[in-house]
């Protein structure tokens, strides 16, 4: 979840330090939007591209519950990246998400970013999505959150070391090599193997199928069942340029025993890349009311979708037609980039030409017969992998299922195909043969074929002909002439970017020698992150973000180093002299001690902490995790084993060392033109083709090879001194500042109106709710399920709602100016940085339509949690508001306005949104009039003016007691100066939608671009979440006293109800959240009808969504359906969608299909139980005087409302969206050489909003693998 602000307390991304070393590709991909489209949320008006903020998660590893569902698993990007990522985040009705959970073709995907972790930072602004002038993101798959490694089978194809480097904190006591270490058994200790993970247990079959099983019991009664086939789009001959992602559509979807599975609350997809096909299934262990074992079921629909599939015409031309209508949606300037930085990087190989998504010419021309053989020649069980991870009781039955399912495929009635000719590119014997290391913990030698023997039997085995990946390497003297700059322009985009790339050799991470190295490189660049954020953000610096990341590429066979600088044309030169000026000092001058100290420590609180939530990490995480580590060759660990052998390297470390490693890792840059530095791999320059001059207007943007080699050698010739120690608060508030705030302020509970009583405590739920003096309502849960872990979060009732007519902009603004800031008391944004490095604090701040929020991450350890409230309580008593901060905030949106008219999405999506809401500011960026007319006191006042009594709310989850809790409230919430005076409050201007008269229900957005596209968004009116309308209508009175039809439809046995489902179905209607239940279940059967009709049955689109964005505060809510299709199909895309949407009165919603939508809400929130942020969104609102009908009972009974709801409670629901012609509108995108009108003519009065506006796409990763099948 997570995007990026241009605020230097997005912090630097840290992930464990074994964490199966984040392959490169994510870095690389980061600007991607995770799907090509562009989602309406609730807290936001703009799209959720706009949404998109910054994951400030603290170096608390990540242990699989605080994230979103996992993507793109196995092979999906994770690196050390000094950037920021973006994630939806998306508020829902009491924490549950009201996506339509169906799955997707991860191959097509795109960049699928998992769960990252950072440097513990302060303010990160995640209001507007990735504009971020830090460069401190790590972006990391999910697995890559786990302490583990693998010895595992080699794939010289796809070997790569994955390691983030941004973990970091302070330790005063960290122990460097003891001197009485003789040298000789410090490189013996080094030179020891890393052990293996003690419950992984490996296998292979007869016909040369190899399994690996795990088990692991988060979440309980679940399993992850992964067929990898070791084949991808590097295995294409030239005319079959994406002919494995066709297989993978075409096998997946066309699979019945898949289609099966679709009852049981299974959830599976698929995703193809440069090496690998992967098919995944996420399934109980058991059946809905009964003990039939799902295993056989699950793996007997892996087998048919990997080995036995049904090549139909008819399925084949379905896949056909989305294929194309996905390449198209792919085809954003973000995927140019992507495709422009891999063919330079990789010029020299088959990777910088052979994208999985493949060639439409190509994908319109294959018949049956040559997909066919494609995949006889290469799906086969000896060229193939299963993972299997979940609760798993009785491993040697789940072999024999492996062995039943799987057993005789490949051996018996099979014919053999003949491998390709080895004279196309000469034999390699053995190049694939599966290699099994001995001595596995928890293998069976009863279950295995001796491998001796093994060979007779095997039919076929993995092949030993294989085109060869090779690669320049950027070492010294292996290269002696430089290539120029890349420039890579277009119209399309906004700002200016260069990537310098540096390509060597992975080294896998197999002894405790490896294991050190990647601590020191880690270090070394954490320090590089934390300094060119600091140093410049104390004046305006001339880049938006400096971004270092190096990384091992599962995906790309090698390791990479990429500087990516990004600035306003304007400041490019400048901005490449300060990171590459930045960039020596470090390779100069190296860490200091404190900074050793400080990030050393981080690393092993961070693994510590990972290591204690051993048994809470899911498996799916843990799966990922296996996946990529086999891939690159690593050992596997588990928590435990991590942890011990980090703190045993880290012992060893010196600061010397640290700096000689480090050092290497830059001189590709710092030692630029020297005969001994090894020459770039390439330097890449996207740029705009025109910019915007103030008083002049748009002017065209010049750039040479030249230009970009003098600034980088003004960098190299810049003075520069060393980095001086800079000290770092132990505490905010010291004892006495405290007290005396005591005695001042009198902190207590009071009690609740009406009870007498000052705590109410739910035993059911946990939930405890407090009241404090100064009016601040608190509540809290005590949760074990993330070990000396906690969260917090800070609600204040407001937001851009309470924009006035002369202050549009304030709130969203005033929010970035804190941010950009920084500082409180009288501690410098350095310090107050450092201080959250120190106690592993991640902060950040979000503005939404209805409020604004302030959210904490912690640990436990090292009083983590009294210094966040300390944070908190400087924030909230001695924020410091500076004009330079002022400054770059409203550069930032002025950047944003601007870049409107280069996005489809956001071009489309603003027009639609002018429309429906007659035209209202606040539900999109502010424009450059809008922005003009605020000053630093305007913004101020307009935040800090809603910090008043019980207009806010303090929620807090985590593992700590209730005595340390109380008094953390009392000390430093208690404290805070009480304010009563509600008169100050800013009223808010009243939100309409217009009138259906205004003849503006279908609207058009034309863009010029030298490829085509088309997207539509199609959106109306909705109540709230609590039945509130915006015509001020309480529905939720009118529909408790609706009578409870006898009709049948609740049970999918047609059976007549019974008193008690009367009962239950009474109190459903009677519920506060009626409306809220309702919609979500709505909502998901909306989308599968979608899916089915418009992409499965018309073959319209590849991607289309239903969403519902239910406000609480606000009385009212919308529905969207995003849609991506071609030209000549957008406008029947469009009307189907209105047909699917209108048609549930003709077409009556079915049993099943609320069955479905019941168990898949269920099962998203039952899995999100034991995550900490999910209660933080269960909690929020509960004693909020703006939303009076929250109480417990929407989290105590969330459970048993959903299994209440029948079929006549979702037509309520659904007879209050008005889809009729006069209040749906619609706005259709279509770009290309012969759009119809530009839409570069907006005015300034008709702005637009954006995403991911004013960041030049910098990865290259959307274009190593595909979107979900599904």
């Amino acid at each position: 979840m997570a995007s990026s602000s241009s605020s230097i307390f997005s912090g630097a991304k840290f992930s464990p330090i074994l964490a199966p070393f984040n392959t490169g590709d994510s870095r690389r991909s980061r600007c991607l939007i995770k799907e090509n489209k562009v989602r309406f949320n609730p807290t936001s008006s703009r799209l959720s591209s706009n949404r998109v903020r910054v994951e400030a998660q603290s170096l608390i590893p990540y242990n699989g519950l605080w994230a979103q569902q996992t993507t793109n698993r196995g092979r999906l990007k994770r690196n050390i990246v000094l950037g920021q990522q973006r994630a939806i985040f998306r508020k829902e009705a009491t924490g549950i998400s009201l996506s339509q959970g169906r799955s997707f073709c991860l191959t097509c995907k795109r960049t699928q970013h998992g769960i990252r972790r950072s440097l513990p930072s302060a303010f990160v602004d995640r209001t507007s999505f990735s504009l971020s002038r830090s460069p401190f993101t790590l972006s990391l798959r999910k697995h890559s959150q786990i302490l583990n490694a693998t010895v595992g089978p080699e794939e010289p194809h796809a070997a790569g070391t994955a390691w983030p480097d941004d973990i970091v904190a302070e330790r005063q006591d960290v122990d460097l090599l003891p001197p009485e270490i003789d040298s000789a058994e410090l490189e013996a200790f080094l030179g020891y193997e890393l052990p293996s993970h003690p419950k992984l247990h490996r296998g292979q079959l007869k016909n040369g199928l190899r399994y690996l099983i795990l088990p692991n019991k988060v979440p309980p009664n679940r399993f992850e069942a992964h067929m990898e086939v070791h084949v991808g789009s590097i295995d294409e001959e030239d005319d079959e340029q994406g002919i494995a992602h066709m297989i993978e559509h075409v096998a997946f979807l066309g699979s019945k025993k898949r289609e099966k599975l679709l009852g049981t609350g299974a959830r599976s997809n698929a995703y193809t890349d440069f090496h690998h096909t992967v098919f995944h299934i996420h399934s109980p262990t058991h059946t809905k009311d009964s003990e039939d074992d799902l295993f056989p079921s699950v793996l007997d629909a892996l087998n048919e979708i990997a080995f036995h599939p049904k090549f139909l015409s008819s399925r084949v031309e379905k896949e056909r037609r989305a294929i194309l209508s996905e390449l198209q949606m792919m085809n954003t300037i973000e995927y140019r980039v992507d495709c422009q930085l891999l063919q330079h990087l990789h010029s020299e190989n088959k990777l910088g030409r052979r994208f999985p998504i493949g060639l439409e010419e190509q994908i319109k021309k294959w018949d049956v017969d040559k997909i066919r053989k494609f995949h006889e020649r290469w799906y086969f069980p000896a060229n193939a992998t299963l993972y299997i991870v979940g609760d798993i009781d009785n491993i040697p039955r789940i072999v024999h299922n492996i062995e039943a399912v799987f057993g005789k495929t490949g051996l018996d009635n099979e014919s053999t195909p003949t491998s390709p000719s080895p004279g196309a590119f000469g034999a390699m014997a053995n190049f694939l043969v599966p290699k099994l290391p001995a001595g596995l913990g928890g293998s069976f030698s009863n279950e295995r074929t001796n491998l001796a023997d093994q060979s007779k039997i095997i039919k076929r085995e993995r092949h030993a002909i294989r085109p060869p990946v090779e690669h320049d390497w950027s070492l010294p003297g292996a290269s002696v002439d430089l290539k120029p700059p890349q420039i890579f322009k277009h119209e399309l985009l906004q700002n200016f970017a260069i990537n310098m790339f540096c390509k060597i050799p992975v080294n896998k991470v197999q002894t405790f020698g490896d294991l050190r190295n990647v601590l020191m490189k880690r270090i070394f660049l954490s320090a590089l992150h934390f300094r060119i954020n600091t140093r410049y953000k104390s004046s305006n610096p001339p880049f938006t973000s400096v971004e270092l990341d190096h990384s091992d590429s599962g995906r790309e066979g090698c390791t990479v180093t990429t500087l990516t600088v990004t600035a306003e044309p304007k400041n490019w030169q400048s901005a490449v002299k300060v990171a590459v000026q930045e960039v020596r000092r470090l390779k100069e001058f190296g860490v200091t001690r404190g900074e050793l100290t400080r990030y050393m420590d981080a690393l092993l609180k961070d693994s510590e902490h990972l290591a204690a939530m051993i048994d809470n990490v899911s498996s799916v995480d843990n799966l990922d995790f296996i996946m990529e580590s086999d891939a690159l060759g690593h050992t596997v660990m588990d928590q435990t084993q991590g942890h011990e052998t980090l703190v045993a390297v880290a012992g060893t470390v010196t600061l010397e060392e640290v700096n000689t490693v480090g050092a290497k890792v830059l001189e590709f840059i710092s030692d630029f033109g020297r005969p001994t530095a090894p020459l770039p791999a390439a330097i890449v320059a996207c740029v705009p083709t025109k910019v915007h001059v103030d008083g002049v207007g748009e002017s065209d943007f010049n750039i040479t090879p030249g230009e970009i080699l003098d600034s980088v050698k003004l960098g190299l010739l810049a003075p520069i001194e060393a980095e001086p120690e800079l000290e770092v608060p132990k505490e905010l508030i010291s004892k006495f500042q405290l007290e005396e705030l005591t005695l001042q302020r009198n902190p207590r509970f009071v009690s609740f109106p009406g009870s007498g009583v000052t705590k109410l405590h739910d035993n059911e739920t946990g939930i405890t709710q407090l009241r404090l003096s100064n009016g601040i309502p608190v509540n809290y849960k005590i949760s074990t399920t993330e070990s000396r872990a906690g969260v917090m979060r800070l609600i204040v009732g407001g937001g851009r709602a309470a924009e006035t007519s002369d202050s549009k902009g304030a709130v969203v603004v005033g929010v970035r100016t804190l941010s950009e800031g920084g500082r409180v008391g009288d501690f410098s944004r350095e310090q107050v940085e450092l201080f959250c490095v120190n106690h592993l604090i991640n902060c950040s701040l979000e503005s939404t339509e209805e409020f604004i929020a302030m959210e904490f991450r912690f640990t436990l350890r090292d009083n983590g949690m009294q210094a966040a409230f300390q944070l908190l309580h400087m924030v909230l008593e001695r924020s410091v508001w500076l004009e330079d901060a002022f400054d770059r905030a409203r550069q930032l949106y002025l950047s944003y306005f601007r870049s409107i008219p280069k996005s489809l999405e956001r071009a489309t999506a603003h027009k639609l949104m002018t429309a429906m809401l007659n035209g209202d500011k606040r539900f999109v960026e502010p424009t450059p009039k809008s922005l003009q007319n605020l000053n630093l006191e305007s913004v101020k006042d307009a935040v800090m003016s809603h910090f008043v009594g019980d207009n806010m709310e303090v929620s807090i989850v985590g593992d700590f007691s209730e005595e340390e809790i109380e008094h953390c409230i009392l000390d430093y919430l208690g404290t805070v100066k009480a304010s009563h005076d509600y008169a100050k409050l800013p009223g808010s201007e009243p939100i309409v939608f217009r009138q259906p008269t205004a003849g503006l229900q279908f609207q058009q957005v034309f863009l010029k671009d030298t490829d085509e596209r088309a997207c539509a968004y199609i959106a109306g009116p909705a109540p709230n979440r609590w039945g509130f309308t915006v015509d001020g209508d309480d529905l939720f009175e009118s529909v408790s006293k609706l009578s409870v039809a006898n009709d049948g439809l609740l049970k999918s046995e047609e059976q007549l109800l019974d008193g008690r489902d009367m009962e239950l179905q009474r109190k459903l209607r009677s519920h506060p959240l009626f409306f809220g239940i309702a919609m979500g279940l709505l909502a998901e059967i909306i989308n599968s009808r979608l899916f089915t009709t418009v992409r499965d049955s018309l073959g319209l689109t590849y991607d289309v969504s239903f969403e519902l964005n239910l406000f609480d505060r606000l009385n009212l809510g919308w529905y969207v359906i995003s849609v991506t299709s071609t030209p000549g199909k957008v406008y029947k895309a469009v009307d189907a969608c209105k047909s699917v949407l209108r048609g549930l009165h003709s077409n009556q919603i079915a049993p099943r299909e609320l069955d479905r939508a019941k168990r898949t809400l269920l099962m998203r929130h039952e899995a999100e139980l034991k995550s900490n942020a999910y209660w933080l969104n269960l909690l929020a609102h509960l004693q909020a005087s703006s939303v009076p009908r929250k109480e417990l009972s929407c989290i105590k009974e969330l459970t048993s409302l959903y299994e209440a709801a029948s079929i006549e409670d979702i037509y309520v629901a659904y007879n209050q969206l008005k889809v009729d012609e006069d209040y749906l509108y619609s706005c259709i995108g279509i770009a290309g050489a012969q759009a119809g009108e530009d839409i570069t003519a907006l005015s300034e009065e008709e702005e637009i909003e954006d995403a991911f506006s004013g960041v030049v796409p910098v990865g290259r990763g959307s274009s190593m693998t595909t979107r979900p099948t599904t």
